[in-house]
């Protein structure tokens, strides 16, 4: 079955910087939205960067100029840069994927039918 696997959390001070990786079996990420997503103790879950199968990027505001998706497709792999990381950053972070959309990608949580088990990001401050 499909599969997406996270990586690359840990720990931060604020302003530093993680990158998450997300390793995906039995689907090529490249071929339809894919995106990242987080959540907070006690909050809904919510879209942080979303990317086509074209390329084009789409970021929530509260992480835009800071986070950067992008796709490795020789790895088949979806990633996230993030910069400058907040304490309100913190949260676990999930990869997903739309096998039903290839452009024109949802942020709702719902329409996104693969998901990874999530890895932790926390940012001290």
């Amino acid at each position: 079955q499909v599969q997406l696997v996270e990586s690359g959390g840990g720990s931060v001070q604020a302003g530093g910087s993680l990158r998450l990786s997300c390793a995906a079996s039995r689907y090529t990420v490249s071929s339809s939205c894919m995106g990242w997503f987080r959540q907070a103790p006690g909050q809904e879950r919510e879209g942080v960067a979303i990317v086509d199968r074209y390329g084009s990027t789409t970021y929530a505001d509260s992480v835009k100029g800071r986070f950067t998706i992008s796709q490795d497709k020789a790895k088949n792999t979806l990633f996230l840069q993030m910069n400058s990381l907040k304490p309100e950053d913190t949260a676990i972070y999930y990869c997903a994927a739309d096998p039903w959309r290839g452009a024109r990608c949802s942020p709702r949580t719902t329409d996104y039918g693969y998901w990874g088990q999530g890895t932790q990001v926390t940012v001290s401050s």
